[in-house]
C-alpha cells in the first residue's frame, strides 16, 4: 500500500485552540517528541504573525530532526502587491525553512466579502505568491482555505484556483475543510473530481465541527489524497482538528496504508499524554485508540467476553498503539471484571477465589453507601490489601477539628479562611498539629499531612492537583451522600483515591486518608 505522508499542526492550527498558549521551549519539545514518532512534516507556525513563532522557526529550522521538516505558514500576497514587496512573504523566506505552507482562497464568497478584492486578483495573488517563493528555493504547499465550501458554491472557480497554484510550482495542493462542514461523501466526491484535473500530491485538511474530521480524512485519503494534515490530539480552532492519533492508526491498521513503523506506532498514546502534559489539557478519556477509556470493559458480560477472546469486544489489539485494556470496577461488575484488577496485586488470584467473591461483594456494598473505584484505583487497591490481610496502617485519626469562616474585605468582595486542628497517632506516639487553608479541605489537608511529616517526611513531596465532588443521592438534599475524588502525585507518580459521606468534609477526609497510605503503602 503506498506511503501516506503526515503533517502534524499542533504548533500553528493546534496553537489556536482555546485555552492553547506554547511557549518557544513548549515547541520544541513537541516537535522533538513528534519526530521521534516519525512524523513527516511539523507545521511550525506563522512567522509573520508574531516573534515567538519567528523565534521557534529560526530554531527549528537549524535543529537536527531525525525525519521531521519543518514547514513555515503563512498567506499569499495581499492584495494589490507584489510578493517581493509583501512584509508575510518575507518573512516565510527569513524564516529559513525549506518547506513553505501558503494558503488561499477558495472560495468565491470569500475572495468577495473578505478580501475584497476580484476573482482574477484572487488568482494573481496565489499565483505569484507560488511562483516567487518557487524562484527562491522553497517546496511550497498550497492549501487552498475553505476549498469544499468554495466547491460547492462555485465548483468551476475553486478548481481553477487549485490549477493555478500547480502550474505556479505548489508540490502538493491541500484541500482544506477550514469550516468543518462537510461530510464524508462530499469529501470523497470532490476529492475524485480534482484527482482528474490536478496531477501534484493532493492533500487533505479537516476540521471537525461536524465531528466528521477522523472520517472525512479517510474518505479524502482512500479518494486519492496522499498528505494527511491534523493536529496530534484533536486541538485546534472551534472544535479542533483531525486528530492524528485517530486518523493514523484508521488509516494503518484498518486499511494498510504505509504510515509508521510497528515500534512507531506503538509510542502512540505515550506521545499523545506528553504533548497534552505541555499543552497542559487533558485526554478525553473516549479518545478512540489512546483515551483511557478506549479498551475498557465495564459490563461483566463485555469483560467476561474479552477475557475469553478479545475480539469479541475490541477492535484492535490495545498494545499496537500503546494503550492497555482497562476494567473499571463498579456495581455493575462481576468477578470476571474484577479479576485482572486483583492479579495486578497478587498474580495467584483466580475466578473461583474466595478473596475474589469476597472483594466483588466487598465493592458491591461500598458503591451502594456513595463509592466508586472506577477512577480511585488507589482506593481499590488499598481496599483488596485489606481483605487480603496484608494492609497495615501507618497512622491513626483520633480527632480533628475545623472552623470556618467567611471575611468581609472591604464590604465587596469575601474570601473564605478555614482552621483545622488534627491528632494523629503513629504506634504509640501522638501528634497535634494545626494550620489554615483556603478552605476546609485545604487547611485538613495542610494539618494533617504537617503532623504526618513528624514520622514520614517523605510526604513533603507529596501534593493535591485535583480534587472533585459530587452529589450522591440529590433527593436527600443537604443530608445528600457526596463523594470526593482526589488525585494526588509526589511528582513523578499520580493516584486517585475516593471517599464518601453525608458529611462532605468527612468525604473529603477519608480520600486523603487513602491518598497519604497509599503513598506509604509500601515503606
Amino acid at each position: 500500500m503506498k506511503k501516506i505522508e503526515i503533517l502534524d499542526s499542533t504548533l500553528r492550527d493546534g496553537a489556536q485552540g482555546e485555552g492553547i498558549s506554547f511557549s518557544v521551549w513548549d515547541k520544541m519539545k513537541i516537535a522533538v517528541a513528534l519526530d521521534r514518532l516519525g512524523i513527516d512534516y511539523i507545521e511550525a507556525g506563522n512567522p509573520y504573525s508574531n516573534p515567538k513563532d519567528m523565534e521557534f522557526i529560526k530554531k527549528a529550522a537549524e535543529h537536527s530532526f531525525t525525519t521531521s521538516k519543518i514547514c513555515a505558514f503563512g498567506s499569499t500576497a495581499r492584495k494589490d502587491t507584489a510578493p517581493q514587496d509583501d512584509e508575510g512573504i518575507a518573512a516565510l523566506l527569513e524564516c529559513g525553512t525549506k518547506y513553505i505552507s501558503v494558503f488561499g482562497k477558495a472560495w468565491d464568497l470569500h475572495v468577495d466579502c473578505i478580501l475584497g478584492t476580484t476573482l482574477e486578483e484572487n488568482l494573481r495573488m496565489i499565483r505569484e505568491s507560488i511562483a516567487y517563493l518557487c524562484s527562491k528555493g522553497r517546496t511550497v504547499f498550497f492549501d487552498a482555505e475553505h476549498f469544499f465550501d468554495g466547491y460547492k458554491s462555485d465548483p468551476a472557480y475553486a478548481i481553477e484556483v487549485l490549477k493555478t497554484a500547480e502550474k505556479a510550482g505548489a508540490s502538493s495542493i491541500i484541500l482544506c475543510d477550514t469550516n468543518g462542514g462537510s461530510f464524508p461523501d462530499e469529501i470523497s466526491k470532490a476529492v475524485k473530481e480534482v484527482k482528474k484535473t490536478i496531477k501534484v500530491q493532493l492533500g487533505i485538511h479537516c476540521h471537525n465541527d461536524t465531528g466528521c474530521a477522523a472520517a472525512n480524512t479517510v474518505s479524502a485519503v482512500k479518494a486519492g489524497a496522499s498528505q494527511v494534515q491534523g493536529t496530534f490530539t484533536g486541538i485546534g480552532e472551534r472544535c479542533g482538528n483531525a486528530a492524528l492519533t485517530t486518523v493514523i492508526p484508521d488509516l494503518q491498521l484498518k486499511l494498510g496504508y504505509n504510515i509508521l513503523t510497528s515500534e512507531r506506532l506503538a509510542d502512540i498514546t505515550m506521545t499523545a499524554m506528553y504533548i497534552s502534559e505541555i499543552a497542559n489539557v487533558r485526554l478525553p478519556a473516549n479518545m478512540p485508540y489512546i483515551g483511557t477509556s478506549a479498551f475498557a470493559h465495564k459490563g461483566g458480560m463485555h469483560a467476561d467476553g474479552v477475557a475469553k477472546n478479545s475480539k469479541t469486544f475490541e477492535h484492535v489489539d490495545p498494545q499496537l498503539v500503546g494503550n492497555r485494556r482497562n476494567f473499571p470496577l463498579s456495581e455493575m461488575s462481576g468477578r470476571s471484571s474484577v479479576l485482572p484488577r486483583l492479579q495486578q496485586i497478587d498474580g495467584s488470584l483466580t475466578k473461583s477465589s474466595s478473596v475474589t467473591k469476597e472483594v466483588t461483594d466487598k465493592l458491591k456494598e461500598l458503591e451502594s453507601q456513595g463509592f466508586k473505584f472506577e477512577a480511585a484505583s488507589a482506593s481499590f487497591e488499598l481496599m483488596v490489601l485489606k481483605e487480603l490481610g496484608r494492609f497495615r496502617p501507618h497512622f491513626e485519626i483520633d480527632h480533628y477539628r475545623i472552623i470556618s469562616s467567611m471575611d468581609d474585605i472591604d464590604g465587596s468582595a469575601y474570601t473564605e479562611k478555614a482552621n483545622a486542628l488534627v491528632k494523629v497517632r503513629v504506634g504509640d506516639r501522638s501528634e497535634i498539629t494545626a494550620d489554615e487553608g483556603e478552605g476546609p479541605v485545604n487547611a485538613i489537608d495542610k494539618a494533617l499531612r504537617k503532623a504526618l511529616e513528624v514520622f514520614y517526611p517523605e510526604l513533603k513531596k507529596m501534593h493535591l492537583i485535583d480534587f472533585k465532588v459530587r452529589v450522591i443521592t440529590s433527593n436527600d438534599s443537604t443530608a445528600a451522600i457526596t463523594r470526593v475524588l482526589i488525585e494526588s502525585t509526589d511528582g513523578e507518580n499520580t493516584w486517585t483515591t475516593v471517599g464518601a459521606s453525608r458529611d462532605i468534609i468527612n468525604a473529603s477526609v477519608l480520600a486523603l486518608t487513602d491518598s497519604l497510605e497509599y503513598m506509604l503503602k509500601d515503606k
